[in-house]
């Protein structure tokens, strides 16, 4: 659709407002994102509402100060207005997410002249279940109840004073109207077991059945997606709407134009969302959970009646699933060359190009088997306690028997179905496409790529050991390219950090961009060599030797010194916990690490330091090095202490360089680089965060300089004013 010259007057117009009503400057970097967002949509063909033009996505990337946000927003909402659409945003995290809900998006409304309203979309275990919750304090003290059986699902402690007082707190709250239901919007914080108590999914939920429907905290929050011209999302929520096909619970992609802000995230978010795994011995304890819970049903369920013999096909299915995982646990165990290290309990095992030993295989394919029996059979029960809530079709179940077990055997048909996909996954076939195949590839959006990684991680405690099996797809390209960008009306990525070596070419292949997508790099507005510095000091070791760690504390308190806002990055947590052991006692009140306490708390403590004119130190480790922002006086030096290599014992990333080995690249160059360019860039920009901040980063692994592929890290690098010591 050709914009309009209405929708282009509105862009304009409400650019123009916005500056005026806030009272700030255009910025040209903005201007440029809101004008490629505008004509990218624009250009994209449809009939009666249907894409017709080739799937194709724009990609921005827009450093600190652009004022993304703004941009997209104001080109995108008149645009989805136009063409009847819903503009979903999606963020990686949850302080973007407030940004845009409490600020950036009333803003626009405040001081433009669109129309619009919005919401924020979560999904259904952010929210209260009233069932849950009156059961949870009827049940209370009465662990044996029959009628009441919702205590099966999570084994709370018995006569737990404080998670009664809490639930009865939250039942006068939402009864008052004082709370809505939203966990995030409780006064204090909830801890996860406590509210696993309380909350449901959608296996468990009754919904229209359910006596608390109308009044349900999720389903009025369902409400307002309907009619919103603007949906906040984050990029977990749209990954799980796409697992159950797509509009279940945000709009169909055919009716949606997405914009993926930290789209960086978007394609590891996407291999941990369709990863499998299965824990062998806590599954045979949960097998008995089930066991346990059928002979509770049992006397409430007629005999001879459907949901009798399904109840009997479950316990054989039961039977048969435990008697396989105990061969399969059996053939993991003796069979598998694993390698305690000393300081673990834990040993890992990859599985070379995803093939498992003949032997293994034979066994997850009869596993396969008998879990599909039992996710079946879990179905059908499922189905006749459901039919009992509609009595125009004569159930054989009672009405109150239905909305006890409902619940409880919901829970068991969803983990059953979590189990069935690391089985369907290890029977997968890993062969290499044939010629014919080969030859089709060119017609069709399908990409072959590596084997999906399979590995297994066997764990020691003092009374116990298990064995957990995983799965994990290598690339999330064909998951995202066949279920998302295929059908998506249209989809924005941004983030400042989408280039890896200043190319595009990493995400491009890790996220399954289509051929059409258009890229653009904004050029920031920053004037980096009068700003910053970036240093590399002489060092006594590299981060290879032994001596790192010594050299470290050697040379740090040299770095801080005179400074009174300084964070320095470690790769390992080990690392950093043994360096501030050894200078926090001659450094006592300036060093605060990351796990010190809840991370607002740290950054709440080194901003007071520095606001009492005290000097502070931070020590985090990677989400310190994207997560953070501390502007002006509260930052003034990043410290690197060593360049963000993978950790090399990683099955997925293992998987992914054996394939790019396989092709004959070199996976050194072709997938540790580029990452470590990314994670190098999302560290040192920390440093600047408004275009008035001023500050030096100091990288302390002389590898930079002494390594081939220094320079193209170097180079990737914001262009900073370089103090390099080659000595």
């Amino acid at each position: 659709m050709a914009l309009s010259e209405e929708v282009k007057q509105q862009i304009q117009q409400a650019y123009r407002d916005v500056l005026a009503g806030k009272s700030i400057r255009a910025r040209y970097g903005q201007r440029l994102m809101i004008a490629e967002i505008a004509k990218y949509m624009g250009s994209i063909d449809d009939n009666d509402g249907q894409r017709t033009s080739p799937p194709a996505t724009c990609v921005v990337e827009a450093g600190t100060g652009t004022g993304k946000t703004l941009a997209y927003l104001i080109a995108a909402i008149p645009v989805a207005r136009a063409l009847g659409k819903t503009l979903v945003i999606s963020t990686a995290t949850v302080a973007l997410q407030d940004q845009i809900v409490l600020k950036d998006l009333p803003d626009l409304r405040k001081h433009s002249k669109l129309d619009f309203n919005w919401t924020l979309a979560k999904g259904r275990g952010r929210y209260l279940c009233m069932s849950r919750l009156e059961s949870r304090l009827h049940d209370e003290g009465h662990g044996d109840s029959d009628t009441m059986p919702l205590f099966l699902l999570d084994n709370p402690q018995d006569g737990d004073a404080a998670d009664k007082a809490t639930f009865e707190r939250m039942l006068a709250s939402y009864g008052s109207r004082e709370w809505d239901g939203d966990r995030d919007h409780w006064p204090e914080q909830i801890p996860d077991e406590t509210w696993r108590q309380v909350t449901t999914d959608h296996r468990q939920c009754t919904n229209r059945h359910c006596a608390y429907f109308d009044s349900c905290a999720f389903f009025d929050a369902r409400k307002e997606l309907e009619d919103a011209d603007v949906v906040v999302a984050n990029h977990d929520l749209v990954l799980a709407d796409l697992a159950l096909g797509g509009g279940a619970i945000l709009p169909e992609p055919e009716n949606a134009l997405f914009i993926f802000d930290e789209a960086h995230h978007l394609p590891d978010k996407a291999l941990n969302h369709f990863a499998a795994s299965v824990p062998l011995n806590a599954t045979r304890q949960w097998l008995k959970q089930l066991s346990q819970a059928l002979v509770k049903m049992q006397p409430w369920v007629p005999g001879g009646s459907q949901a009798a013999k399904a109840i009997e096909k479950i316990s054989t299915s039961g039977r048969d699933l435990d008697h396989e995982l105990t061969r399969v646990y059996e053939e993991v165990e003796q069979n598998t060359g694993w390698e305690f290290n000393e300081e673990r309990r834990s040993a890992q095992w990859r599985y070379p190009e995803g093939e498992l030993p003949e032997a293994l295989a034979a066994l997850a394919a009869d596993t396969r088997i008998v879990t599909a029996g039992l996710v079946r059979q879990l179905g059908v029960l499922v189905d006749e306690l459901q039919t009992a809530f509609d009595e125009r079709k004569d159930p054989e179940l009672d009405r109150d028997t239905a909305e006890s077990w409902f619940p409880v055997i919901g829970s068991f048909h969803s983990r059953a179905e979590e189990q069935l996909r690391l089985w369907a996954a290890w029977c997968e076939g890993v062969s290499a496409p044939t010629e014919d195949e080969k030859a089709e590839e060119g017609a069709s959006p399908k990409r072959y790529g590596p084997a999906p990684a399979r590995w297994a991680v066997r764990q020691r405690w003092d009374h116990a050991e298990d064995i957990t099996l995983y799965s994990s797809p290598v690339l999330a390209d064909n998951l995202l390219y066949s279920r998302l960008w295929s059908r998506a009306y249209g989809a924005v990525l941004t983030s400042a950090t989408l280039t890896a070596l200043g190319r595009f070419d990493r995400l491009r292949a890790r996220a399954g961009l289509p051929e059409a997508s258009r890229y653009m790099v904004v050029p920031s507005s920053f004037r980096y060599a009068e700003m910053a510095t970036v240093e590399v000091p002489f060092m006594a070791a590299m981060p290879t030797d032994d001596g790192f760690g010594d050299a470290l504390i050697k040379r740090l308190p040299e770095l801080w010194a005179g400074e009174k806002a300084t964070l320095v990055l470690f790769t390992s947590r080990r690392q950093m916990q043994q360096v501030r052991d050894a200078l926090a006692p001659e450094y006592p009140e300036l060093i605060l690490t990351q796990d010190d306490m809840a991370r607002n708390e740290v950054l709440r403590q080194h901003c007071s330091r520095v606001d009492e004119g005290r000097p502070s130190v931070l020590f985090g480790v990677a989400s310190f090095a994207e997560g953070i922002d501390l502007p002006g006086k509260y930052l003034h030096h990043v410290v690197i202490t060593r360049l963000p290599f993978s950790v090399p014992d990683d099955p997925i990333e293992a998987s992914l360089a054996e394939w790019v080995t396989q092709r004959g690249g070199n996976p050194f160059m072709e997938i540790t680089v580029p990452d470590a360019s990314v994670k190098l860039v999302q560290a040192v920009g920390r440093l600047l965060r408004t275009e008035q901040d001023t500050g030096r980063v100091t990288i302390l692994d002389r590898r930079i300089v002494a390594r081939r592929y220094g320079q193209l890290l170097l180079d990737s690098l914001p262009p900073f004013r370089r103090i390099i010591d080659y000595s």
